[in-house]
């Protein structure tokens, strides 16, 4: 079962509704326990970085969080904060990935980045990636991004390049939102599911 972590700042319904399409048993939930129990975790994300942690803290997550040996996967801010820090609120993040989120230097672009971008696989060998191609697109929306590293699996560019897909070990993140990225997430959550 799939345990989705209600941060209470997050895109919770909308996580819902594509995990239903997966036929994937899951429930959301701040429950220490049933988190460690889950086959699966996913850490959805929509606001800002400071509330997310506040929350985490409060509900007594982040080392349950950082203690996770099953797939974790965050989505968009849940993505954001497993990182080491971000400048948005200057926030101590998860530190599960190595690197501080920084804003987009997109000059003369709008922010947030938002809207439909492609991916460029920078490591298309991953089990996330299975049946995902050059240039398939997908949904975003975020004025920060996570350092380019080790860990970016698929990226976009949006006036520099931008992680779209990161991973290491067992924690996975997606900065786009593969709930509302069509056939193109819908896979990238089944694969999920898969590992």
């Amino acid at each position: 079962m799939i345990a989705v972590i209600d941060t209470a700042v997050a895109n919770l319904n909308s996580v819902i509704y594509a995990i239903q399409r997966t036929e994937t048993p899951f429930c959301a939930t701040t429950d220490p326990e049933v988190i460690r129990q889950a086959s699966h975790v996913i850490l959805p994300g929509v606001g800002h970085a400071q509330a997310s942690m506040r929350r985490l803290h409060e509900l007594g997550l982040v080392p349950v969080i950082r203690a996770l040996t099953q797939p974790v996967l965050g989505i968009c801010l849940g993505m954001q904060i497993l990182y080491d820090s971000s400048e948005e609120g200057d926030t101590p993040g998860l530190g599960i990935l190595p690197g501080r989120v920084a804003k987009i230097s997109a000059a003369g672009l709008p922010l947030p980045h938002m809207g439909w971008n492609t991916l460029r696989l920078d490591d298309p060998s991953s089990p996330l990636l299975r049946g995902i191609f050059l240039d398939d697109r997908v949904y975003f929306v975020h004025s920060f991004r996570a350092p380019m590293n080790a860990a970016v699996m698929a990226s976009s560019f949006y006036g520099e390049e931008i992680p779209a897909i990161v991973g290491r070990d067992n924690f996975f993140g997606t900065q786009f939102h593969p709930e509302r990225s069509g056939p193109v997430g819908l896979s990238i959550l089944r694969n999920f599911c898969a590992l």
